[in-house]
């Protein structure tokens, strides 16, 4: 698959009385599809992030761009699509977008931000670890295996979709899993027809005994449980899997879970598409569960389909107090600039605005302090962490560890103490380990020139959480 993935930033240079460097994004992800089923030699958006002009515009993962500024997207356009898309002194380009849904025309208005200043969503990555329950990258693997047709057919001409009805020996458990189904199906804008259906959806399921099964007589491996994140509760959940190294004999039980889309527009019985799960487990486990967990990861990669085999999730959660600054990467305690319509826009805070102190902790030190403080009050705030939750994040850092519940009290002594300076804890001030009164309003001393002022802030709490095929 020829892939062309942009970040959520388009760099350029914006002119002004002064020239600046300047960051500009609409939001989103793309590659060019490879896919006989799904936009062919077109880009196709793989991501939205939150609370950008993407979102605010609603475009939506596996829309295909077929048109840029009324250009339709060809090879030669391909061969240049960056600057199609981010076209000289327009700061409004419009799409022409195709999905299951038909096809209409989106204006994405452009965000641009001075490369010189740092936001409040770029600040929460950077001191993540002050509450990393919230605020990571991290990748999961699930053994999918996912089969199209050969035929070339474009999955968008199939709008509607039914279920196979059958004598299923287990009829409530099949109506649960249809459900799930039901709801990604329509969730991706197709409409569920019983009458007339393009598309019949057919499930399938067991779970056994391995009748091969042969214990170990001797193990000193030490058996950790393998983590899935579940979509739908918003929790990462522990299930009894065995690792995909593990030899089909040394598994006690075998769960298989699956379904498939079947043609009933052009060639009636051709299946179009299959995903099937088969996992190895060392106990007891349900279906139910399981399907709750993994019939909404499973349908992700329909109809644009990336991967055949062992399909590699990334969830991206983040969680932070919102106001609207944005500081100014020379000199720390300077405000760059505001956002319009933000908390600190309405409370009446200016660029240029020299910040003394947020939330009483003092600014009075350089982005270089701040960060090497920081690394050391990671160091010597390990004692107050929960080893159990230990995970690796997406970038390979092996240490991320969750507070520890019961040491709350002492952890917000930590982030009180002056030594460590951590004024943008602000950032994390709704978590119970740094606010424990749980109060919603922040306040910024500034200086303006030669006056001094005091702002109390009610932030908003903003809260991204992506799951994407990576």
């Amino acid at each position: 698959m020829k892939r062309l993935i942009t970040g959520i930033w388009i760099w350029g240079l914006c002119a002004g009385a002064f020239a600046q460097e300047m960051s500009c994004r609409y939001g989103f992800s793309y590659e060019i599809s490879n896919s006989p089923h799904w936009g062919k030699n077109k880009p196709v958006i793989t991501s939205v992030y939150p609370y950008s002009p993407a979102q605010r515009a609603e475009l939506k993962p596996f829309d295909i761009i077929m048109e840029v500024e009324g250009t339709l997207v060809t090879d030669s356009v391909l061969d240049d699509i960056h600057l199609f898309m981010n076209p000289d002194s327009i700061d409004i380009v419009e799409l022409t977008i195709k999905n299951i849904n038909g096809i209409r025309k989106v204006k994405v208005k452009k965000e641009c931000k001075s490369m010189l200043s740092l936001s409040e969503t770029q600040l929460a990555s950077a001191f993540a670890m002050y509450a990393v329950e919230d605020n990571y990258d991290r990748l999961f693997t699930c053994p999918f295996v996912t089969s199209l047709t050969n035929d070339v057919v474009d999955f968008s001409e199939f709008i509607t979709f039914d279920f196979v009805s059958g004598n299923d020996e287990q009829p409530e458990l099949a109506k649960k899993i249809n459900d799930m189904i039901r709801k990604e199906l329509m969730n991706k804008g197709l409409q569920h027809n019983p009458d007339n259906p393009d598309l019949l959806v057919q499930i399938y399921y067991s779970f056994n005994k391995n009748p091969n099964f042969k214990p170990k007589t001797t193990n000193n491996e030490v058996y950790i449980p393998i983590s899935r994140y579940n979509v739908i509760l918003d929790r990462w959940a522990k299930l009894p899997l065995l690792p995909p190294s593990t030899i089909e004999t040394e598994a006690e039980y075998i769960l298989k879970l699956g379904f498939r889309l079947e043609d009933r527009k052009f060639v009636r019985g051709r299946i179009l598409w299959e995903c099937e799960a088969n996992e190895l487990m060392n106990e007891s486990f349900s279906i139910d569960e399981y399907a709750s967990i993994h019939i909404p990861l499973m349908s992700m990669q329909f109809p644009y389909m990336k991967y055949g085999r062992n399909v590699q999730f990334r969830l991206s959660k983040k969680k932070y107090n919102y106001t609207g600054i944005n500081f100014s990467a020379d000199q720390i305690s300077e405000v760059a600039s505001i956002d319009h319509f933000s908390p600190a826009s309405s409370a009446g805070i200016i660029p240029s605005d020299q910040i003394d102190a947020i939330a009483d902790k003092r600014m009075d030190r350089t982005a270089k302090q701040f960060t090497s403080a920081y690394h050391q009050f990671i160091l010597s705030t390990l004692k107050h962490r929960d080893v159990s939750t230990r995970f690796t994040d997406a970038n390979g850092f092996p240490d991320c560890i969750e507070w520890d519940t019961n040491k709350y009290p002492m952890i917000v002594k930590e982030f009180s103490a002056k030594k460590n300076l951590t004024v943008f804890s602000y950032l994390f001030q709704y978590a119970p380990f740094i606010n424990p009164a749980g109060n919603s309003t922040c306040s910024i001393k500034l200086r303006r020139g030669k006056e001094k002022l005091e702002f109390i802030l009610h932030p908003e709490i903003r809260s991204e959480i992506t799951v994407i095929v990576d």
